[in-house]
């Protein structure tokens, strides 16, 4: 007999606090996942990840592009550079919480992220907070990336992928278990300028009241990244909602993963990701104005060391005339990677 579910409603909650609703159809189909993943983040009786179990639960879709002939290289590999030099060592990560969720400007706004896109250049972008509205957008405005979404409802995480410059092998979404947000981690096994890498993003679960969630999270998206493949250099980020004591609560980085601006040199005026003393989209009721670094990017070297970090800056700084806001509330991270094997001698 088929249950009759009309009378049921599903919620899930965006960093906001605000409820929204779901249809039956969407509730039981999140449930379905939310309970089958259960059994991918559980640890195997002999202590690692249980891959049998992950192996029937990812959602995989294999996507190939087409491979376009590289850029001439620029002369000069100074750091900070403009982008699209052309650099045949030079890789670009672009992180971003393009905060589709406020609705004010937000054609001008995701406007403006395009742009910064285009002048940057990246190779892969990760994108939190979008909706469908910007999405349509993005994929308009940026043509020349192909655009792999962690949900095609309310609001999701996605990675943009340079077409020519990026082929990708496999793409798997998993829904975090433990999840009132709808928020999962993206994982893209793909090869960039004949490197190969896994990619991964995620949106964790937002406000202070969900930091036990969220270090759950944490952990599990670094035992993921500790279960891939030696061959390849992982790169892992997003709004991660992170305050240092919860990197401590968990016991700090596992051995081998990195945190990029760390390992860059600390540089202080890169710093805070969600900064109201600079950012004045979001503002509290009262005068205080934190400063907090929600959004990271890591790295995971291959076995042997393919790649190294070389410059993490802040993009999207600028305030935009036509509306006097920033494209976000937060500021895009923009990781530039060496190939170590391309660099001239």
């Amino acid at each position: 007999m088929r249950q009759n579910m009309s009378g049921i409603r599903f919620y899930y909650w965006h960093r906001h606090g605000a409820r929204h609703v779901l249809s039956p159809r969407q509730g039981m189909e999140f449930g379905c996942e939310y309970r089958a993943l259960n059994s991918y983040f559980e640890e195997s009786a002999a202590g690692g990840v249980n891959t049998a179990s992950a192996s029937a639960l990812q959602t995989t879709t294999v996507i190939q592009t087409k491979k376009n002939k590289e850029n001439k290289p620029n002369s000069s590999n100074k750091i900070p550079e403009q982008a699209g030099s052309g650099l045949p060592f030079r890789i670009r990560v672009l992180s971003w919480n393009i905060d589709g969720l406020d609705k004010d400007s937000l054609r001008s706004r995701t406007q403006a992220v395009c742009e910064t896109i285009k002048r940057e250049d990246p190779h892969v972008v990760f994108l939190q907070e979008v909706v469908v509205e910007t999405q349509e957008i993005i994929q308009e405005l940026c043509p020349l990336y192909h655009m792999i979404p962690g949900n095609e409802e309310a609001y999701f995480a996605a990675i943009l992928v340079k077409i020519g410059d990026v082929q990708v092998e496999e793409t798997k979404i998993l829904p975090f278990p433990n999840t009132v947000m709808l928020r999962n981690l993206i994982s893209l096994k793909c090869i960039v300028k004949g490197e190969k890498f896994v990619m991964m993003t995620s949106h964790l679960e937002s406000t202070k009241e969900y930091s036990k969630e969220r270090q759950e999270q944490l952990k599990q998206c670094f035992k993921y990244i500790g279960a891939r493949d030696k061959g390849y250099t992982v790169i892992f980020g997003g709004d991660l909602n992170l305050r240092d004591n919860e990197i401590d609560a968990i016991g700090g980085l596992p051995e081998n993963i990195y945190d990029i601006w760390e390992i860059t040199g600390k540089r202080p005026e890169a710093k805070f990701t969600w900064d109201l003393m600079r950012n004045d989209n979001l503002r509290m009721p009262n005068r205080f104005k934190p400063r907090c670094r929600f959004d990271r990017l890591y790295i995971r070297h291959s076995e042997q060391k393919e790649v190294k970090a070389e410059y993490f800056e802040l993009c999207g700084l600028e305030r935009l005339r036509n509306v006097q806001r920033f494209c976000s509330d937060h500021w895009g991270l923009l990781a530039h990677f060496n190939i170590l094997s391309k660099i001239p001698k």
